[in-house]
Protein backbone atom coordinates (compact mmCIF):
# COMPACT_ATOMS: atom_id res chain seq x y z
CA UNK A 1 0.00 0.00 0.00
CA UNK A 2 1.09 3.46 -0.76
CA UNK A 3 1.45 6.06 1.92
CA UNK A 4 -0.73 9.17 1.30
CA UNK A 5 3.25 11.28 1.40
CA UNK A 6 4.35 8.41 -1.06
CA UNK A 7 2.73 10.80 -4.04
CA UNK A 8 3.05 14.63 -4.79
CA UNK A 9 0.33 17.22 -4.08
CA UNK A 10 -0.42 18.47 -7.20
CA UNK A 11 0.79 22.04 -6.23
CA UNK A 12 4.18 20.59 -5.33
CA UNK A 13 4.48 20.00 -9.18
CA UNK A 14 3.11 22.66 -10.50
CA UNK A 15 5.74 25.03 -8.40
CA UNK A 16 7.99 23.54 -10.70
CA UNK A 17 7.40 23.06 -13.62
CA UNK A 18 8.14 26.08 -15.18
CA UNK A 19 11.53 25.14 -14.81
CA UNK A 20 11.46 21.64 -14.40
CA UNK A 21 9.16 19.87 -16.43
CA UNK A 22 11.43 16.85 -17.68
CA UNK A 23 13.21 16.67 -13.99
CA UNK A 24 9.45 16.26 -12.71
CA UNK A 25 8.17 13.64 -14.77
CA UNK A 26 11.62 11.41 -14.04
CA UNK A 27 11.07 12.27 -10.16
CA UNK A 28 7.56 11.17 -10.43
CA UNK A 29 8.82 7.73 -12.14
CA UNK A 30 11.37 7.82 -9.72
CA UNK A 31 8.41 7.60 -6.63
CA UNK A 32 5.03 6.85 -7.53
CA UNK A 33 5.84 3.13 -8.11
CA UNK A 34 6.21 2.76 -4.38
CA UNK A 35 9.72 2.63 -2.14
CA UNK A 36 10.70 -0.65 -4.25
CA UNK A 37 10.10 0.47 -7.87
CA UNK A 38 12.55 3.58 -7.53
CA UNK A 39 13.90 4.82 -10.96
CA UNK A 40 17.54 5.84 -11.00
CA UNK A 41 19.00 9.02 -13.14
CA UNK A 42 20.81 7.97 -16.18
CA UNK A 43 24.58 8.96 -16.31
CA UNK A 44 25.64 10.43 -19.82
CA UNK A 45 25.34 8.35 -22.85
CA UNK A 46 29.26 9.87 -23.79
CA UNK A 47 30.45 8.54 -20.62
CA UNK A 48 33.83 5.90 -21.55
CA UNK A 49 37.01 4.77 -20.14
CA UNK A 50 38.39 7.31 -23.20
CA UNK A 51 36.58 10.23 -22.10
CA UNK A 52 37.18 9.99 -18.61
CA UNK A 53 41.02 9.80 -19.62
CA UNK A 54 40.26 12.95 -22.31
CA UNK A 55 38.30 14.93 -19.62
CA UNK A 56 41.26 14.51 -17.44
CA UNK A 57 43.76 15.75 -20.12
CA UNK A 58 41.67 18.87 -20.70
CA UNK A 59 41.42 19.49 -17.57
CA UNK A 60 45.21 19.75 -16.88
CA UNK A 61 45.52 21.92 -20.12
CA UNK A 62 42.65 24.50 -19.09
CA UNK A 63 44.97 24.29 -15.71
CA UNK A 64 48.05 24.68 -17.18
CA UNK A 65 46.87 28.00 -19.06
CA UNK A 66 45.84 29.61 -16.18
CA UNK A 67 47.53 33.20 -15.52
CA UNK A 68 47.39 34.99 -12.14
CA UNK A 69 44.67 38.15 -12.29
CA UNK A 70 46.87 41.58 -10.39
CA UNK A 71 44.39 44.18 -11.59
CA UNK A 72 43.25 46.09 -8.50
CA UNK A 73 39.49 45.27 -8.20
CA UNK A 74 37.10 47.75 -9.07
CA UNK A 75 34.18 45.79 -7.18
CA UNK A 76 33.67 42.96 -5.20
CA UNK A 77 30.86 40.64 -4.85
CA UNK A 78 30.95 38.43 -1.77
CA UNK A 79 29.00 35.50 -1.62
CA UNK A 80 27.70 33.56 1.30
CA UNK A 81 26.06 30.69 1.21
CA UNK A 82 24.57 30.70 5.09
CA UNK A 83 25.28 26.95 6.91
CA UNK A 84 26.34 25.86 2.99
CA UNK A 85 29.02 23.10 3.77
CA UNK A 86 30.81 20.91 1.86
CA UNK A 87 28.23 18.38 2.14
CA UNK A 88 25.78 20.78 1.09
CA UNK A 89 27.32 21.96 -1.75
CA UNK A 90 27.86 18.17 -2.75
CA UNK A 91 24.32 17.30 -2.03
CA UNK A 92 22.91 20.06 -4.34
CA UNK A 93 25.43 19.65 -7.11
CA UNK A 94 23.53 16.32 -7.40
CA UNK A 95 20.17 17.63 -6.85
CA UNK A 96 20.64 20.32 -9.50
CA UNK A 97 21.71 18.03 -12.12
CA UNK A 98 18.88 15.46 -11.34
CA UNK A 99 16.10 17.88 -11.62
CA UNK A 100 17.59 18.41 -15.34
CA UNK A 101 17.27 14.45 -15.39
CA UNK A 102 21.27 13.77 -15.25
CA UNK A 103 22.30 11.42 -13.17
CA UNK A 104 23.63 14.57 -11.23
CA UNK A 105 27.19 13.52 -9.47
CA UNK A 106 29.06 14.98 -12.94
CA UNK A 107 27.07 18.20 -12.81
CA UNK A 108 29.10 21.09 -11.25
CA UNK A 109 27.23 24.46 -9.43
CA UNK A 110 28.31 27.72 -10.87
CA UNK A 111 31.10 28.25 -8.06
CA UNK A 112 32.49 25.43 -8.37
CA UNK A 113 33.83 26.40 -11.63
CA UNK A 114 35.71 28.85 -10.59
CA UNK A 115 39.12 28.84 -10.56
CA UNK A 116 40.41 29.61 -7.15
CA UNK A 117 39.53 27.12 -4.33
CA UNK A 118 40.62 26.85 -0.54
CA UNK A 119 39.21 26.09 2.95
CA UNK A 120 38.35 28.35 5.50
CA UNK A 121 38.31 27.33 8.90
CA UNK A 122 35.25 28.90 10.95
CA UNK A 123 35.76 27.92 14.82
CA UNK A 124 34.92 31.56 16.77
CA UNK A 125 37.23 32.49 19.59
CA UNK A 126 35.18 31.08 21.79
CA UNK A 127 34.11 28.11 20.41
CA UNK A 128 34.55 24.78 18.44
CA UNK A 129 31.85 25.33 16.24
CA UNK A 130 30.42 28.76 15.44
CA UNK A 131 28.07 30.76 15.02
CA UNK A 132 27.09 33.28 12.26
CA UNK A 133 27.55 36.29 14.39
CA UNK A 134 31.20 35.75 14.86
CA UNK A 135 31.89 33.93 11.36
CA UNK A 136 30.48 37.30 9.41
CA UNK A 137 32.35 39.58 11.78
CA UNK A 138 35.60 37.56 10.81
CA UNK A 139 34.65 37.77 6.94
CA UNK A 140 33.57 41.73 7.06
CA UNK A 141 35.85 43.13 9.57
CA UNK A 142 39.24 41.28 9.04
CA UNK A 143 39.43 39.75 12.76
CA UNK A 144 37.64 36.16 14.77
CA UNK A 145 35.71 37.09 17.54
CA UNK A 146 32.88 35.64 19.96
CA UNK A 147 29.91 33.95 18.74
CA UNK A 148 26.64 36.25 19.17
CA UNK A 149 28.58 39.26 18.81
CA UNK A 150 28.58 41.16 15.75
CA UNK A 151 31.22 44.18 14.76
CA UNK A 152 32.74 43.99 18.05
CA UNK A 153 35.97 42.29 19.04
CA UNK A 154 36.52 39.41 21.73
CA UNK A 155 36.96 41.38 24.53
CA UNK A 156 33.27 42.29 24.60
CA UNK A 157 31.20 39.93 26.34
CA UNK A 158 27.81 38.92 24.80
CA UNK A 159 24.83 40.48 25.41
CA UNK A 160 26.89 43.07 28.04
CA UNK A 161 26.50 46.75 26.29
CA UNK A 162 28.81 48.22 28.86
CA UNK A 163 31.88 45.41 27.67
CA UNK A 164 31.44 46.69 24.19
CA UNK A 165 32.35 49.96 24.16
CA UNK A 166 35.28 50.85 22.44
CA UNK A 167 35.62 47.47 20.81
CA UNK A 168 33.81 47.70 17.96
CA UNK A 169 36.37 46.93 14.30
CA UNK A 170 35.02 48.62 11.20
CA UNK A 171 33.21 46.43 8.37
CA UNK A 172 34.70 46.54 5.12
CA UNK A 173 31.64 47.77 3.43
CA UNK A 174 31.68 51.42 6.04
CA UNK A 175 35.14 51.25 4.68
CA UNK A 176 34.58 50.77 1.11
CA UNK A 177 31.63 53.83 1.82
CA UNK A 178 33.80 56.16 3.40
CA UNK A 179 36.38 56.18 0.06
CA UNK A 180 33.60 56.95 -2.64
CA UNK A 181 32.44 53.04 -3.41
CA UNK A 182 28.54 52.48 -4.00
CA UNK A 183 27.63 49.90 -1.35
CA UNK A 184 24.88 47.25 -0.15
CA UNK A 185 23.50 43.83 0.53
CA UNK A 186 21.08 41.56 -0.01
CA UNK A 187 20.07 38.32 1.62
CA UNK A 188 17.36 35.74 1.89
CA UNK A 189 16.77 36.64 5.71
CA UNK A 190 15.86 39.56 8.21
CA UNK A 191 18.05 42.28 7.24
CA UNK A 192 19.17 42.55 10.49
CA UNK A 193 19.86 38.83 11.36
CA UNK A 194 23.80 37.88 12.24
CA UNK A 195 25.02 37.99 8.53
CA UNK A 196 24.30 41.33 6.69
CA UNK A 197 24.09 43.06 9.95
CA UNK A 198 28.15 42.18 10.48
CA UNK A 199 28.29 44.74 6.73
CA UNK A 200 27.07 47.91 9.03
CA UNK A 201 26.23 47.12 12.68
CA UNK A 202 28.16 46.84 16.11
CA UNK A 203 26.60 44.90 18.81
CA UNK A 204 27.82 42.53 21.43
CA UNK A 205 24.65 40.31 21.06
CA UNK A 206 22.92 39.47 17.96
CA UNK A 207 19.26 39.13 18.79
CA UNK A 208 19.09 43.01 19.66
CA UNK A 209 17.10 43.67 16.07
CA UNK A 210 14.70 46.05 17.39
CA UNK A 211 14.77 48.59 20.23
CA UNK A 212 11.91 46.43 21.87
CA UNK A 213 14.87 44.19 22.33
CA UNK A 214 17.55 45.69 24.46
CA UNK A 215 17.50 45.14 28.03
CA UNK A 216 17.46 47.86 30.13
CA UNK A 217 21.33 47.99 30.72
CA UNK A 218 21.84 48.07 27.45
CA UNK A 219 20.00 51.23 26.97
CA UNK A 220 21.33 53.13 29.63
CA UNK A 221 24.86 52.52 28.38
CA UNK A 222 24.20 53.61 24.69
CA UNK A 223 23.50 50.98 22.56
CA UNK A 224 21.33 50.80 19.20
CA UNK A 225 19.50 48.20 18.09
CA UNK A 226 20.76 47.07 14.80
CA UNK A 227 17.83 48.14 12.73
CA UNK A 228 18.09 51.61 14.29
CA UNK A 229 22.04 51.18 13.12
CA UNK A 230 21.06 50.45 9.21
CA UNK A 231 19.03 53.42 9.06
CA UNK A 232 21.65 55.85 10.92
CA UNK A 233 24.31 54.18 8.42
CA UNK A 234 27.13 57.69 8.89
CA UNK A 235 30.08 56.24 6.50
CA UNK A 236 30.40 58.20 3.05
CA UNK A 237 27.17 58.37 1.02
CA UNK A 238 25.39 55.74 3.10
CA UNK A 239 23.91 52.25 2.11
CA UNK A 240 22.80 52.41 -1.59
CA UNK A 241 20.93 48.71 -1.94
CA UNK A 242 19.29 46.84 1.15
CA UNK A 243 17.14 43.71 0.08
CA UNK A 244 15.89 41.04 2.21
CA UNK A 245 13.28 40.36 4.86
CA UNK A 246 12.27 41.76 8.40
CA UNK A 247 9.75 44.88 7.91
CA UNK A 248 8.87 43.85 11.30
CA UNK A 249 11.82 45.11 12.88
CA UNK A 250 11.41 48.31 11.62
CA UNK A 251 7.88 49.41 11.64
CA UNK A 252 6.34 50.53 15.45
CA UNK A 253 3.74 49.00 17.80
CA UNK A 254 0.20 50.12 16.48
CA UNK A 255 1.36 50.73 12.59
CA UNK A 256 0.74 47.96 10.48
CA UNK A 257 3.30 46.96 7.33
CA UNK A 258 2.19 47.05 3.76
CA UNK A 259 3.37 43.14 3.57
CA UNK A 260 1.10 41.56 6.17
CA UNK A 261 -1.11 44.29 7.32
CA UNK A 262 0.20 43.28 10.96
CA UNK A 263 2.05 46.07 13.68
CA UNK A 264 5.80 46.43 13.99
CA UNK A 265 7.74 45.42 16.90
CA UNK A 266 9.28 48.47 17.75
CA UNK A 267 8.35 50.39 21.16
CA UNK A 268 10.18 53.94 20.46
CA UNK A 269 7.20 54.93 17.44
CA UNK A 270 9.78 55.09 14.69
CA UNK A 271 8.61 54.16 11.45
CA UNK A 272 12.07 53.38 10.18
CA UNK A 273 10.91 52.59 6.64
CA UNK A 274 9.85 56.57 6.47
CA UNK A 275 13.16 57.69 7.86
CA UNK A 276 15.19 55.66 4.72
CA UNK A 277 12.94 57.53 2.53
CA UNK A 278 13.67 61.08 4.84
CA UNK A 279 17.14 60.61 5.28
CA UNK A 280 18.32 60.26 1.19
CA UNK A 281 17.56 62.00 -1.50
CA UNK A 282 16.59 60.06 -4.88
CA UNK A 283 15.74 56.97 -2.21
CA UNK A 284 12.70 54.57 -2.77
CA UNK A 285 11.35 51.81 -0.09
CA UNK A 286 10.15 48.41 -2.11
CA UNK A 287 8.12 45.40 -0.21
CA UNK A 288 7.49 42.62 -3.57
CA UNK A 289 8.39 41.49 -6.30
CA UNK A 290 7.02 44.14 -8.92
CA UNK A 291 7.65 46.71 -7.45
CA UNK A 292 11.84 45.50 -7.73
CA UNK A 293 10.95 44.77 -11.05
CA UNK A 294 10.54 48.57 -11.62
CA UNK A 295 13.09 50.06 -10.46
CA UNK A 296 14.27 52.77 -12.22
CA UNK A 297 18.45 51.68 -11.54
CA UNK A 298 19.86 54.65 -12.79
CA UNK A 299 17.75 56.93 -10.85
CA UNK A 300 17.60 55.40 -7.42
CA UNK A 301 20.69 56.07 -5.63
CA UNK A 302 19.38 54.21 -1.88
CA UNK A 303 17.06 51.32 -1.95
CA UNK A 304 15.62 49.63 0.96
CA UNK A 305 13.31 46.73 0.27
CA UNK A 306 11.80 44.46 3.21
CA UNK A 307 10.00 41.27 1.42
CA UNK A 308 8.57 39.67 4.27
CA UNK A 309 7.39 40.13 7.84
CA UNK A 310 10.33 37.87 9.29
CA UNK A 311 12.56 35.68 7.25
CA UNK A 312 12.22 35.49 3.71
CA UNK A 313 10.28 32.13 2.11
CA UNK A 314 12.14 29.24 1.17
CA UNK A 315 13.55 29.56 -2.45
CA UNK A 316 11.23 26.75 -3.29
CA UNK A 317 8.25 28.27 -1.30
CA UNK A 318 9.33 31.44 -3.55
CA UNK A 319 9.00 29.77 -7.34
CA UNK A 320 4.90 29.67 -6.35
CA UNK A 321 3.92 32.37 -8.99
CA UNK A 322 1.42 33.24 -6.03
CA UNK A 323 4.37 34.34 -3.74
CA UNK A 324 5.01 37.85 -4.14
CA UNK A 325 8.81 37.88 -2.69
CA UNK A 326 11.25 38.02 -5.47
CA UNK A 327 14.30 35.52 -5.78
CA UNK A 328 17.13 35.74 -4.95
CA UNK A 329 18.83 36.38 -8.38
CA UNK A 330 16.72 39.13 -9.28
CA UNK A 331 17.41 40.95 -6.22
CA UNK A 332 21.08 40.36 -7.28
CA UNK A 333 20.75 41.57 -10.25
CA UNK A 334 18.85 44.78 -9.29
CA UNK A 335 21.36 45.13 -6.48
CA UNK A 336 24.50 45.12 -9.03
CA UNK A 337 22.71 47.23 -11.56
CA UNK A 338 22.42 50.16 -9.62
CA UNK A 339 25.75 50.06 -7.71
CA UNK A 340 26.76 49.67 -11.02
CA UNK A 341 24.75 52.91 -12.13
CA UNK A 342 25.63 54.72 -8.85
CA UNK A 343 29.11 53.88 -8.34
CA UNK A 344 30.17 55.59 -11.48
CA UNK A 345 34.35 55.17 -11.67
CA UNK A 346 34.46 54.45 -7.75
CA UNK A 347 33.73 50.97 -8.21
CA UNK A 348 30.84 49.10 -5.17
CA UNK A 349 30.97 46.31 -2.67
CA UNK A 350 28.19 44.04 -2.50
CA UNK A 351 27.60 41.24 0.05
CA UNK A 352 25.11 38.33 -1.01
CA UNK A 353 23.35 35.97 1.79
CA UNK A 354 21.43 32.78 1.20
CA UNK A 355 20.34 32.62 4.32
CA UNK A 356 17.56 30.27 4.39
CA UNK A 357 19.71 27.04 3.64
CA UNK A 358 21.05 27.33 7.42
CA UNK A 359 17.24 27.29 8.33
CA UNK A 360 16.30 24.39 6.30
CA UNK A 361 19.28 22.40 7.75
CA UNK A 362 17.82 23.49 11.13
CA UNK A 363 14.73 22.02 10.91
CA UNK A 364 16.43 18.74 9.14
CA UNK A 365 14.75 19.60 5.45
CA UNK A 366 17.09 18.71 3.16
CA UNK A 367 15.21 19.45 0.30
CA UNK A 368 15.01 22.86 1.26
CA UNK A 369 18.45 23.48 2.26
CA UNK A 370 19.66 21.80 -1.48
CA UNK A 371 16.81 23.67 -3.02
CA UNK A 372 17.97 27.11 -1.82
CA UNK A 373 21.64 26.19 -2.64
CA UNK A 374 20.46 26.01 -6.10
CA UNK A 375 19.59 29.75 -6.04
CA UNK A 376 22.40 30.90 -4.69
CA UNK A 377 24.34 29.29 -7.67
CA UNK A 378 21.97 31.16 -9.89
CA UNK A 379 22.40 34.18 -8.27
CA UNK A 380 26.08 33.77 -8.78
CA UNK A 381 25.63 33.01 -12.09
CA UNK A 382 23.45 36.46 -12.49
CA UNK A 383 26.79 38.10 -10.95
CA UNK A 384 28.87 36.87 -13.28
CA UNK A 385 27.06 37.75 -16.46
CA UNK A 386 26.90 41.08 -14.97
CA UNK A 387 30.41 41.80 -14.64
CA UNK A 388 33.70 41.49 -16.06
CA UNK A 389 36.34 38.94 -14.45
CA UNK A 390 39.04 41.51 -14.80
CA UNK A 391 38.06 43.85 -12.95
CA UNK A 392 35.50 42.51 -9.82
CA UNK A 393 36.66 39.96 -7.56
CA UNK A 394 33.67 37.65 -6.95
CA UNK A 395 33.83 35.35 -3.61
CA UNK A 396 31.35 32.32 -2.44
CA UNK A 397 31.81 30.86 0.60
CA UNK A 398 29.90 29.76 3.65
CA UNK A 399 30.02 31.20 7.54
CA UNK A 400 29.93 27.95 8.77
CA UNK A 401 28.90 24.17 8.14
CA UNK A 402 25.68 21.84 9.48
CA UNK A 403 25.62 18.14 10.40
CA UNK A 404 24.69 16.89 6.90
CA UNK A 405 26.09 13.72 5.95
CA UNK A 406 25.80 11.99 2.82
CA UNK A 407 25.85 8.02 2.93
CA UNK A 408 25.16 4.66 2.57
CA UNK A 409 27.06 3.30 -0.53
CA UNK A 410 24.52 4.11 -3.32
CA UNK A 411 24.33 3.40 -6.60
CA UNK A 412 25.44 6.21 -9.71
CA UNK A 413 22.35 7.98 -10.61
CA UNK A 414 20.12 7.28 -7.06
CA UNK A 415 17.92 9.88 -6.45
CA UNK A 416 20.47 11.82 -3.57
CA UNK A 417 17.22 12.76 -1.41
CA UNK A 418 15.98 8.90 -1.86
CA UNK A 419 16.71 6.07 0.47
CA UNK A 420 19.77 4.08 -0.73
CA UNK A 421 20.12 1.52 -3.20
CA UNK A 422 23.58 -0.01 -3.53
CA UNK A 423 25.02 -2.33 -5.67
CA UNK A 424 25.42 -5.75 -6.24
CA UNK A 425 28.62 -7.76 -5.67
CA UNK A 426 29.28 -7.51 -9.90
CA UNK A 427 28.81 -3.54 -9.08
CA UNK A 428 25.76 -3.00 -10.57
CA UNK A 429 22.42 -1.70 -8.96
CA UNK A 430 20.40 -3.81 -6.52
CA UNK A 431 16.87 -3.85 -7.53
CA UNK A 432 15.61 -3.06 -4.33
CA UNK A 433 16.43 -0.38 -1.57
CA UNK A 434 19.37 -1.23 1.12
CA UNK A 435 18.33 -2.14 4.38
CA UNK A 436 20.22 -1.69 7.72
CA UNK A 437 20.22 -4.35 10.68
CA UNK A 438 17.09 -3.39 11.86
CA UNK A 439 15.17 -4.24 8.21
CA UNK A 440 14.31 -0.76 7.33
CA UNK A 441 15.29 0.99 4.47
CA UNK A 442 17.54 4.24 4.76
CA UNK A 443 17.72 7.83 3.33
CA UNK A 444 21.67 8.62 1.64
CA UNK A 445 20.98 12.00 3.10
CA UNK A 446 20.81 12.51 7.23
CA UNK A 447 21.22 14.45 9.81
CA UNK A 448 23.65 13.90 13.27
CA UNK A 449 21.41 15.70 15.70
CA UNK A 450 17.96 17.61 15.18
CA UNK A 451 13.82 17.08 15.25
CA UNK A 452 13.95 14.06 13.35
CA UNK A 453 11.61 12.12 10.81
CA UNK A 454 8.82 13.86 9.75
CA UNK A 455 6.94 12.97 6.36
CA UNK A 456 4.52 15.97 4.94
CA UNK A 457 4.15 18.34 7.49
CA UNK A 458 3.24 21.96 5.79
CA UNK A 459 3.77 25.58 6.54
CA UNK A 460 6.39 27.12 8.09
CA UNK A 461 9.13 23.66 8.38
CA UNK A 462 11.20 25.30 10.85
CA UNK A 463 8.41 25.29 13.59
CA UNK A 464 5.78 23.04 12.60
CA UNK A 465 7.99 19.53 12.97
CA UNK A 466 7.59 17.03 15.84
CA UNK A 467 10.76 15.48 17.05
CA UNK A 468 10.67 12.23 16.36
CA UNK A 469 14.46 11.11 16.45
CA UNK A 470 15.79 7.51 15.57
CA UNK A 471 14.75 5.30 13.13
CA UNK A 472 11.71 5.29 11.25
CA UNK A 473 10.38 2.71 8.81
CA UNK A 474 10.35 4.51 5.42
CA UNK A 475 9.20 1.80 3.41
CA UNK A 476 5.61 3.49 2.11
CA UNK A 477 7.26 7.01 2.65
CA UNK A 478 8.83 9.17 0.02
CA UNK A 479 11.59 11.06 1.13
CA UNK A 480 12.21 13.29 -1.84
CA UNK A 481 9.07 15.08 -0.99
CA UNK A 482 9.56 18.88 -0.06
CA UNK A 483 8.12 18.64 3.63
CA UNK A 484 10.00 15.39 4.29
CA UNK A 485 12.53 15.47 7.22
CA UNK A 486 15.30 13.81 7.33
CA UNK A 487 16.10 11.07 10.64
CA UNK A 488 18.32 12.10 13.08
CA UNK A 489 20.78 10.31 15.56
CA UNK A 490 20.69 12.96 18.81
CA UNK A 491 16.99 14.10 19.58
CA UNK A 492 17.96 18.13 19.39
CA UNK A 493 14.69 20.78 18.82
CA UNK A 494 16.63 22.01 16.01
CA UNK A 495 20.08 20.74 14.24
CA UNK A 496 22.76 22.00 14.86
CA UNK A 497 26.43 23.77 12.90
CA UNK A 498 29.03 21.74 11.82
CA UNK A 499 32.56 22.47 12.88
CA UNK A 500 34.23 21.17 9.30
CA UNK A 501 36.00 23.81 7.33
CA UNK A 502 33.91 25.52 4.85
CA UNK A 503 34.75 26.02 1.14
CA UNK A 504 36.43 29.40 -0.73
CA UNK A 505 35.41 29.53 -4.43
CA UNK A 506 36.91 32.65 -6.20
CA UNK A 507 37.29 34.54 -9.70
CA UNK A 508 38.59 38.04 -10.64
CA UNK A 509 40.97 40.18 -9.35
CA UNK A 510 43.68 38.36 -6.57
CA UNK A 511 40.95 35.19 -6.47
CA UNK A 512 44.75 33.28 -6.75
CA UNK A 513 45.26 34.21 -3.34
CA UNK A 514 43.14 31.76 -2.18
CA UNK A 515 45.03 28.83 -2.15
CA UNK A 516 44.97 26.91 1.04
CA UNK A 517 43.15 26.42 4.35
CA UNK A 518 43.03 29.82 5.58
CA UNK A 519 41.87 31.24 8.80
CA UNK A 520 38.55 32.51 7.87
CA UNK A 521 38.73 35.98 8.91
CA UNK A 522 41.66 36.27 5.68
CA UNK A 523 38.95 36.62 3.46
CA UNK A 524 38.84 40.28 4.45
CA UNK A 525 42.51 40.79 3.99
CA UNK A 526 42.69 39.11 0.71
CA UNK A 527 39.48 41.64 -0.42
CA UNK A 528 41.13 44.63 1.23
CA UNK A 529 44.24 44.00 -0.93
CA UNK A 530 42.26 43.34 -4.07
CA UNK A 531 41.32 46.85 -3.61
CA UNK A 532 44.38 48.14 -3.40
CA UNK A 533 43.53 49.69 -0.28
Amino acid sequence: MKSAANTFRVADRERLKPRHTLAWMLLAAVVTGGTHAQTFYPAPVSETPESWFESGQAELERALQRTQNTHQAKNIILFVGDGMGISTVTAARIFAGQLQGSAGEENSLSFERFPAVALSKTYNTNQQTSDSAGTATAMMAGIKTRAGVIGVNQIADRANCQSSLGTEVPSLMQQAAERGLATGFVTTTRITHATPAATYAHTPERDWENNSALPEEAVQHGCKDIAQQLIEFSYGNGINVALGGGIEQFMPVGKNDPVTGREGLRTDERDLTLEWTDRYDNSAFIWNKEQLAAVDVNNTRHLLGLFSRSQMDYAYDRSDANNSQPDLPSMTETAIKLLQAQSGDNGFFLMVEAGRIDHAHHAGNAFRALYDTQELSDAVETAMALTSEQDTLIIVTADHSHSLTIGGYSTRGNPILGAAVTNDDHGHANDEHSLALDNMPYTTLGYRDGPGFAEDVGGDVRYTVPAAPGRHDLSNVDPTHPDFHQEALVPLQSEGHAGEDVGIYARGPWSHLFHSTHEQHYIYHVMRHAYGW
